[in-house]
Formats: structure tokens, C-alpha cells, sequence
């Protein structure tokens, strides 16, 4: 990835917790120097003082990126800090939820180039998937340039238009969390069919791993993956018939699941 025009006019953070944190190592990790980067954090972390980065001390005039990474509820205090960096020669990247582009552009100046992304927890260990969508200002360069920064954490995708990042929020943003309890309910399974504790959540926690794994790697579809570990009236298929239960099994309720989040994705937005 080429660093040269943030490491010319630096790139600010503005915030820097798990997220954030995440992002920032890979970019160390990948060539961007420290002294380009500029973090404004009212409780910076040990972690982030030790980088050698410059945290709460003099902003760059013109810096080539302005990466919001704060709280919904602390963007009212927060924006002004560095309302300054809009109409247009800074890129803003925000992976804050529930914040519109238009809110940005209120803050900023409607010819602020702006793209809104919406990564998710698996960024922490680089196994993340993030969307993004930009603003009628940005150009495809931004968007090069936003897909290299946050690749960082994982995958990138590209939205269409801004409206899909309530539907993204419902099954990648929220959807490690469905994952988590999961595998809780998978091991709760196998303890009530007499598996040590400790043993049946190893089983599970490897075996959701594992299948993840394998779905993104396998040329196969996962429906085609289900089929080939699915033998004939054999173990997995009678407990796909409880799965696969058209009123009660895993689809249905899968898609109440993520219709529920995507509504209330668009309910915090006001």
C-alpha cells in the first residue's frame, strides 16, 4: 500500500479504542510511519501511548485523512475538535455507527469527501469484513484508498448506496454476536448430552472456526458443503431435520434475527 500522501500530511485518529486499535496496528505493521499519525483520545490506552504515535498534541494543517472512530453519543463533542479539516482537501473515513453521511456533511461542508464504513469485531484479529459506501464528493481514488486503510482489519465491500449499511449493520455488524451465542448453545448441547463443559465448548468453538474457515475457502457453496458431510439417514441429517424445519428451524428464525437488528439499525437513525 502506498503511504506517500498520508505520510506527507499525516492522518488523524479521532479516537482510538478496540476498532481504532486494530486499525492501527496493521497499518504500522505495514510500513505507515509513526509520526504521520495524529490520535485525539481523551483516555488513550498504555498500548496506544507506546506506539510512537503522536496522541493529543498539535494536528497536522492539512492532513491527508481524518479517521472518526468515536461513539455515536460523543460525536456532538467530539466533531468540532476537527471541523476545520472539512471542505474537501481531507478525506473523512468514519467507522462510527449510526452516523450518517449527511451528518458528517452538516459538520463538515457538503463538499466534504466523506465515506461511512461499517467494520465489525472480528477486525481485532484481522478477520473482519467492512462495508463502505462514499458521498457524492468522493472519487474512485478515495474509495482505493479507504478499501487499502481498512483492509488492514479484513475484507472490504462496496455498497451501493448508503441505505444497504442498515442491512450490513443487521447481518455482518451484529452477526458475530448471533455467531457467539452460537457456539454457546451448540457446547450448552453437547454438556446436556453428558460432554465435560471445558470439552464441549473446545468442540464448539473449533468446529464454528473450522466450518467458517472452510465456507470461505471451499469452491463449493456452503449448501453444497452441507451436502457433502450430510449422509443419508445418518447423524447430521436427522439433526438437519430439526435445523432445517421450514416454522421453526434455523432459517426462519435467522431471519427474524437479522430483520429485527436492521430495523432497529434504522430506528437510531432518527
Amino acid at each position: 500500500m502506498d503511504f506517500a500522501d498520508i505520510s506527507s500530511r499525516g492522518l488523524v485518529m479521532l479516537g482510538c479504542g478496540k476498532m481504532g486499535s486494530a486499525m492501527l496496528e496493521g497499518w504500522l505493521n505495514r510500513g505507515l510511519p509513526q509520526a504521520s499519525v495524529h490520535v485525539i483520545d481523551p483516555h488513550p490506552s498504555d498500548w496506544l501511548r507506546a506506539q510512537g504515535v503522536k496522541v493529543n498534541a498539535d494536528l497536522p494543517a492539512d492532513p491527508a485523512v481524518l479517521m472518526v472512530a468515536v461513539k455515536p453519543q460523543m460525536m456532538g463533542d467530539a466533531l468540532p475538535l476537527v471541523a476545520r479539516f472539512g471542505g474537501g482537501a481531507t478525506l473523512v473515513l468514519s467507522v462510527a455507527a449510526g452516523t450518517s453521511i449527511a451528518a458528517y456533511e452538516s459538520a463538515f461542508g457538503p463538499a466534504t469527501r466523506v465515506i461511512r464504513s461499517m467494520p465489525n469485531t472480528p477486525a481485532a484479529v484481522g478477520k473482519g469484513i467492512t462495508a463502505i459506501i462514499g458521498n457524492t464528493a468522493t472519487t474512485p481514488a478515495d474509495l482505493d484508498l479507504a478499501e487499502a486503510l481498512l483492509s488492514a482489519i479484513g475484507q472490504v465491500v462496496r455498497l451501493d448506496h448508503e441505505d444497504q449499511i442498515d442491512a450490513v449493520t443487521g447481518v455482518s455488524g451484529s452477526g458475530p454476536a448471533y455467531i457467539f451465542y452460537m457456539i454457546d448453545a451448540l457446547a450448552a448441547a453437547g454438556e446436556a448430552e453428558g460432554l465435560p463443559r471445558d470439552l464441549a465448548m473446545q468442540l464448539a468453538k473449533a468446529t464454528v472456526a473450522g466450518a467458517g474457515a472452510l465456507a470461505e475457502a471451499a469452491a463449493e457453496t456452503p449448501e453444497q458443503l452441507r451436502i457433502n458431510v450430510t449422509s443419508p439417514n445418518g447423524t447430521t441429517q436427522a439433526g438437519l431435520g430439526v435445523l432445517m424445519d421450514a416454522g421453526t428451524g434455523l432459517m426462519p428464525l435467522m431471519r427474524a434475527t437479522v430483520a429485527a437488528a436492521t430495523y432497529r439499525s434504522r430506528e437510531l437513525k432518527g
